[in-house]
């Protein structure tokens, strides 16, 4: 670790030896000159920190030196010992020389070392506020307590311990009253007197904002925040005499906690004064707005002092929390009973002014929540640089006066020099280093007025941004729009070519139909007529058939009936029949074969027409057939697919569904 120098020629404060003039340690105990004068740890050797004081560190010529007395580390105090480059940390207990050393072996006795006593448990720091606003610019009182203790050891004594003395309470309220100040007042200054009186956890909130603003600052000092002890949050009202007309308990003790904040709040004010109250929020919203407008134009000329930076951070914070909740709402309503309603009717402005295109309360509610995102990445942007700016000024501030510090410690131990000249003389030194520190510390505070201006520009680049960006996402959804629309007509022209080809299908469809029905018509007309002339010709008798038979038909009708009568003969007729025959110069055999021959015609006739029949048949299924395939066919080349099988039309090129080219 980091060699630490005592104060040259002062007396010992252990063993009040004096030394000589260019002694950094004791001549007698071995003990650093200019340590803190604690009795308990350098006398009496017990190892254990002031009920005010964090640490107590010094350093030794040789680390035997420690055992004058027996050394006890009591259960309330951790010691660490420091040696080169490790830091061993001291068990509880009561240790003699040889049984230190045996116990601790890894440490050398002749060599110095610097010795760390600290607190097993946190420190509490109290801090009390009695003006920070609210964002209705109201005065809150806020008293909490920061519990800061050692988290790691090398780093806190990189920083701390380059001179032995002490850290107290005094001192860690002085390091840390800037940084907490500003995180106390961005807290207060996002909300409102009824949001944090409505708030069960506001408590919780503050100590949770408290422990992660400081956690960063802190880590590299080697110091930590392990808790928040926020003892009151308080708002008084005074009349015009300042006299005390009430109090507002936000956040105390078990006494105050009952109390019915809301109907307090209202006995506090009236209805007149809440509006009066808005009002005046209102206008500093809008007078930080306006100056923000020209910051843009003379930025150069802009000077902030820091109580209206800290009063602007309140007014960002306050800005992002309320585009927060209006980001998180689901609907208006929520974000209204959220509180965002001032900042939600902002945002309508802007809306109605940029004549966004609004198609129902839906669409309206997303363009809100879309305007509200931008704005808010916009504040984020101008915080974040800000915050960043903010955290290397206060690492700055903090290193500054820890320096002053350590060098109001130096003053206090040069003063025990014994040497009167030589103690002017290191006191002369010291007090210039110390009026060199004052001198930086300003030139940090001169830094955050520059810091300040430079978080301004960087607030209106990002509104220019944040207007870019709002174009940007208008143009974005006039594409998209303009794209649907699109995609919607393509599928309505698609849907109603898909529309028109099947009602072609159905009309030709249809047509056939009626046609097949009117071919069909004299067909069976036709038919009927033929079964009814056959009817009647059945009706009529054998010289009726013969005498309306025509002349072609009438030999053939008068044969058939000859031979349907030599049919119905039995032998004898045919015998009778045969001597007719023969008296007509026929033998029996010729009227015999006559007759067989008259059967075989008929067979033969009846087998012709049978087959006429079939013909006829067969050559209307081939007509049907025929009118079917061409209508087939015409369905066919009426519907025109592309390649992935959507519909087209005829005189397409290309599909209106994928945009595949077509072939004729």
């Amino acid at each position: 670790m980091l060699q630490m120098f005592g104060v040259k020629g002062a007396s010992c404060p252990r063993c009040e030896r004096r030394n000589d003039a260019q002694a950094s340690y004791c001549a007698g105990c071995g003990m650093i000159l200019g340590a803190p004068r604690a009795k308990p740890v350098l006398i009496e050797n017990r190892w254990v920190a002031g009920s005010d004081e964090l640490a107590v560190f010094f350093g030794v010529r040789e680390l035997s030196g420690l055992f004058v007395k027996t050394l006890r580390v009591p259960a309330t105090a951790r010691g660490f010992i420091l040696q080169g480059d490790k830091a061993t940390e001291v068990p509880q207990g009561e240790y003699e020389i040889e049984g230190f050393f045996t116990r601790l072996n890894h440490l050398l006795r002749d060599q110095h070392a610097e010795i760390l006593v600290t607190r097993t448990g946190a420190l509490p720091v109290p801090f009390e506020y009695d003006d920070v606003a609210s964002s209705e610019h109201l005065a809150i009182n806020v008293r909490f307590a920061l519990q800061v203790r050692i988290e790691n050891v090398p780093a806190f004594a990189r920083h701390f311990m380059t001179a032995p003395g002490t850290v107290s309470v005094l001192e860690l309220r002085e390091l840390l009253n800037h940084p907490v100040r500003q995180l106390v007042a961005e807290f207060v200054g996002a909300r409102s007197i009824r949001e944090m009186a409505g708030n069960r956890e506001l408590r919780e909130q503050m100590d949770q904002r408290l422990q992660g603003g400081l956690r960063q600052l802190l880590a590299e000092y080697g110091l930590a925040v392990t808790g928040v002890d926020t003892l009151e949050l308080r708002h008084d009202k005074y009349d015009a005499n300042r006299a005390r007309v009430g109090s507002l308990w936000l956040a105390a003790d078990e006494q105050h906690v009952q109390l019915a904040h809301a109907r307090h709040l209202d006995e506090l004010y009236s209805a007149e004064e809440w509006q009066r109250i808005k009002r005046s929020e209102e206008e500093a919203r809008l007078r930080y707005r306006r100056a923000e407008l020209k910051q843009d134009d003379a930025i150069a000329r802009a000077e902030l002092s820091l109580t209206g930076a800290d009063r602007a951070h309140a007014v960002r914070a306050r800005q992002i929390e309320l585009y927060g909740r209006i980001v998180e709402a689901q609907s208006r309503k929520q974000a209204v009973d959220a509180g965002a309603a001032e900042v939600l009717a902002e945002l309508e402005h802007d809306l109605a002014r940029k004549n966004a295109g609004r198609a129902g309360e839906a669409l309206e509610w997303r363009h809100l929540r879309a305007l509200a995102q931008l704005c808010m990445r916009a504040e984020l942007a101008a915080a974040q640089q800000e915050a960043t700016q903010g955290r290397q000024l206060a690492q700055q501030r903090f290193s500054q006066q820890l320096l002053q510090q350590q060098i109001r410690h130096k003053i206090e131990a040069a003063r025990q020099i014994e040497d009167a000249a030589r103690q002017r003389d290191e006191v002369q030194r010291l007090r210039q280093n110390e009026q060199d520190a004052a001198r930086r510390l300003r030139e940090i505070g001169e830094l955050e007025h520059v810091a300040q201006r430079q978080a301004l520009e960087a607030a209106n680049q990002a509104h220019r941004r944040e207007a870019e960006r709002w174009q940007e996402w208008e143009d974005e959804q006039a594409r998209q729009r303009i794209g649907d629309a699109r995609r919607a007509a393509g599928a309505r022209d698609a849907q109603a070519r898909h529309d028109k080809l099947q009602r072609t299908i159905e009309l030709d469809a249809e047509h056939g139909r009626r046609m097949q029905e009117v071919a069909q018509v004299p067909l069976a007309a036709e038919r009927a007529h033929e079964l009814q002339r056959a009817e009647m010709m059945g009706m009529l008798d054998d010289t009726a058939k013969l005498a309306i038979a025509g002349e072609a038909n009438a030999a053939i009708l008068a044969d058939f009936m000859k031979t349907r009568v030599h049919a119905t003969m039995d032998a004898g007729q045919l015998a009778s029949l045969a001597g007719v025959v023969g008296a007509g110069k026929l033998t029996a055999s010729e009227a015999a074969e006559l007759v067989r021959a008259e059967q075989a015609r008929r067979e033969q006739e009846v087998d012709k027409d049978r087959r006429h029949q079939i013909e006829l048949m067969e050559r209307q299924n081939d007509v049907n057939k025929a009118a079917l395939a061409s209508q087939a066919n015409a369905v066919a080349g009426a519907v025109r697919q592309c390649i992935h099988g959507h519909p087209a039309a005829p005189e397409d090129r290309f599909c209106a569904a994928c945009g595949s080219p077509l072939h004729r």
